[in-house]
């Protein structure tokens, strides 16, 4: 089981960056998938997540409104569609999957990140 986070890059503030979460060998659409990320030197925090059925997303509240997470089932991914960056979302960004939940201990895969820098 292997997840591929990919988009990351360098944006301006202000910015937007979409941020995709695919899958191989295995049905994205049989889990819920999380968002984390982590700064250098800070903890790793949750971002957002989007639950199996899509019945419910989640969202931290330091992204709420800027943020908005999907699925597009026919190409087994998951977005994070990032707007109005702040370079306080700088972060190496990871996908996560299993559940719905903001405690990173409720995921049994990850991805192996990638690197958003919003800077001018």
């Amino acid at each position: 089981v292997q997840l591929q986070a990919s988009g990351g890059g360098l944006v301006q503030p202000g910015g937007s960056l979409r941020l995709s979460c695919a899958a191989s060998e295995f049905a994205l659409d049989f889990y819920g998938i999380g968002w984390f990320r982590q700064a250098p030197g800070k903890e790793r925090e949750w971002v957002s997540c989007i639950s199996r059925s899509e019945d419910s997303a989640g969202y931290a509240a330091s992204v709420k409104g800027r943020f908005t997470i999907s699925r597009d089932s026919a190409k087994n991914t998951v977005y994070l569609q990032m707007n109005s960056l702040k370079p306080e979302d700088s972060a190496v960004y990871y996908c996560a999957a299993n559940t719905c939940s903001s405690h990173a201990e409720m995921y049994n895969y990850w991805g192996q990140g990638t690197l958003v820098t919003v800077s001018s």
